[in-house]
């Protein structure tokens, strides 16, 4: 089992993109969630996953995850997300020897931009690059799904209005 440990930020700017070394596009999709775990089926060039994550504490989780045919994510993904989809492009930012990833999100989640910096181990000072704002690590309206959810009801009220 492998441990994540990862701190979430907001921006102040986009500084980040000159400093950015490379990016991928990356499609996600839920196949099931809970309070505390989550399955989620991945795609990336011409590589899939299935990553089983599971809340182990403050700032890190259980991680396992597992490469699958491509072929098998797409179906993963047009049958069994129940719409529970995101894009998103990663980039891929150096900074004072941690490599940032900042997720710049398409389609439901156009606009939303984090940065997530994964730890060796608990209790690392992380220097923050200048492009780096309030930390949202833990903060529920920052989970993706709730994301989602928000901008879903955002949009029915719109419709609805």
């Amino acid at each position: 089992m492998a441990i994540e440990i990862e701190r979430k930020f907001l921006l102040t700017g986009d500084g980040w993109q000159r400093l950015s070394v490379r990016h991928e596009r990356l499609r996600d999709g839920l196949l099931a969630t809970t309070a505390d775990r989550k399955v989620r089926v991945r795609i990336y060039g011409a590589h899939a996953t299935l990553t089983i994550k599971a809340k182990a504490g403050s700032l890190h989780n259980a991680e396992y995850e597992y490469e699958i045919p491509v072929a098998d994510a797409e179906e993963l993904l047009a049958r069994h997300c129940d719409g529970n989809l995101l894009t998103k492009t990663r980039h891929y930012v150096p900074y004072e020897g941690f490599m940032w990833e900042i997720d710049v999100y398409e389609g439901l989640l156009a606009g939303v931009v984090l940065a997530e910096v994964e730890l060796p181990r608990e209790g690392i000072e992380v220097p923050l690059p200048p492009w780096v704002g309030r930390e949202v690590t833990g903060d529920p309206d920052y989970k993706k799904i709730n994301l989602q959810k928000a901008r879903l009801a955002a949009r029915a009220a719109e419709d609805h209005g």
